[in-house]
């Protein structure tokens, strides 16, 4: 390690072995902080980065507040400098070394210096550089899950006739080192390497080495393993879980590359639709004949046990409002207040969607209301009962009665609040944010429409709910200015 004072301003340059080296930046910031060097005098420095641009931009700045020289309190004896510091910054601080961020070594240093002064300052949340620091950790522990998520072994016959596994991987930050213990540990008995653009590790079974940098090209593309790996991945892909923007976030594109089954992602995504609807056909129950009456639809749903909701000793909610209504609005499921009283939307979310169907210029009496679900699906806590989502296996179930009710009502208009209303009349998932605001056609002749559910907009926080109460209402007029449009 090299730490010459720089020319110019009384800089001091720390240029560290390796851009992974933690350890090695502790013992040079033990001894900066002992000799009472202040940030602002300091310049980290990684492998590779020349001085010639040391003063390209200016040097990192000292905390708003001016901070004279921390005095150091010395030991009883020897008068060596004690050095405070928390095992939680420890922990974050070894996370953020390994960033790429180029400056993640200056704000490390800054926030030692600060913590002799400031002992608590880690549990400051809004301060910038704790915050920053959180954000470094951060990062670096999803890079840290990818890889052990995402790399990829490929077999390898060796001229002895040995196999060996190698796989390749482009680590976002300084995570190889970090990680050599996980793969040890998990792959003890195999022989393996790992390639990346910044180094390579390989284990014999015994003595894990470090190697240089390696390329794609010196990874092998595949090996016999990999179809029965993707026939097995393609019969366990369930298209009725499938949320693309949550696979996205676990599994972004700039991965797939080296995943064999990523291939099939494309094709699976394209008719998961479809398979979903084969596999609520192929576990269809048989309801029987369907009822006659809306009435009928209330006895019946009063007994229905075909799902765990049906059994779960709640009182069933059957729908309201005029037999021959143009327009019906379909819930998730009825809450607590409802179950309790035997109606649809009398509880707050029915408050609030009563008050903008009026200022929408819809009459909530004229409307027919009902869930997608009939029983209320809670968690008990105490003496409280907390909602809980339906299942999209329980909403199917339901929707024979779903069904049957708009067979009956036979309204021109249907809204959907939320997702899983919107499921119980397509029978697929959908987008509410894509798909709001504008009608789809259904099999009968009516169209849906779909917004949100007003019980979402009760859980949102004060700051941001008043916006989406405006989509919501201005779905409501659109949906208002439709039932002008057909004469109702």
């Amino acid at each position: 390690m090299n730490a010459p004072p720089a020319a110019r301003s009384g800089l001091r340059v720390v240029t560290l072995a390796a851009a992974d080296d933690v350890a090695e930046w502790r013992a040079a910031a033990r001894g900066l902080l002992a000799a009472g060097v202040p940030p602002a005098e300091v310049l980290w420095r990684e492998p590779g980065a020349g001085v010639a641009d040391l003063f390209a931009q200016p040097p990192v700045a000292q905390p708003p507040v001016a901070q004279p020289p921390v005095t150091m309190p010395t030991g009883t004896t020897g008068g060596s400098a004690q050095i405070r510091v928390s095992r939680a910054f420890l922990e974050l601080a070894g996370r953020a070394a390994l960033h790429r961020d180029p400056q993640r070594f200056d704000l490390l240093y800054r926030l030692l210096w600060r913590l002799q002064r400031q002992p608590r300052l880690i549990d400051d949340a809004a301060d910038p550089d704790v915050r920053r620091l959180h954000d470094l950790a951060r990062a670096v522990r999803r890079d840290i899950h990818k890889m052990r998520a995402f790399v990829r072994f490929r077999e390898l016959i060796e001229p002895d006739g040995t196999a060996r596994y190698v796989a390749w991987f482009e680590p976002q930050h300084h995570i190889l080192r970090a990680n050599a213990r996980f793969f040890v540990d998990r792959f003890t008995a195999m022989r393996w390497s790992i390639l990346t653009p910044a180094g390579s590790l390989d284990w014999d079974g015994h003595t894990l080495r470090e190697g240089p940098p390696a390329s794609r090209a010196e990874a092998p593309a595949g090996d016999a393993a990999e179809d029965l790996w993707r026939t097995y991945y393609a019969s366990i892909f369930n298209p009725a879980r499938l949320k693309i923007g949550a696979m996205l976030k676990e599994m972004p594109r700039r991965y797939w590359k080296n995943l064999p089954e990523a291939a099939l992602i494309p094709a699976l995504v394209a008719g998961a639709q479809a398979r979903e609807a084969a596999m609520v056909q192929a576990g269809a129950i048989d309801f029987g004949e369907a009822p006659a009456s809306l009435a009928a639809v209330g006895s019946a749903i009063a007994a229905c046990r075909h799902c765990a909701i049906g059994g779960n000793g709640t009182r069933a909610v059957p729908g309201e409002g005029p037999p021959d209504a143009v327009l019906m609005i379909v819930g998730e499921q009825p809450g607590d207040s409802e179950e309790a009283q035997g109606r649809p939307f009398v509880g707050p979310a029915g408050q609030l969607l009563r008050g903008h169907l009026g200022a929408a210029g819809i009459a909530a009496g004229d409307c027919y209301v009902t869930n997608a679900v009939k029983h209320f699906k809670f968690t008990p806590r105490g003496k409280r009962r907390l909602h809980q989502s339906p299942t999209a296996s329980e909403i199917d179930t339901c929707r024979w009665w779903l069904d049957s009710e708009r067979a009956l009502v036979a309204p021109r208009l249907v809204l959907a609040l939320g997702a899983s209303a919107a499921r119980g009349v397509l029978g697929r998932t959908v987008s509410v944010q894509r798909e709001r605001g504008q009608p789809l056609a259904l099999d009968d002749g009516s169209e849906l429409w779909i917004t949100t559910h007003p019980s979402y907009l009760l859980r949102l926080p004060e700051e941001s709910r008043a916006a989406e109460e405006q989509r919501f209402a201005a779905d409501l007029r659109a949906v208002a200015q439709r039932l002008k449009g057909i004469g109702a």
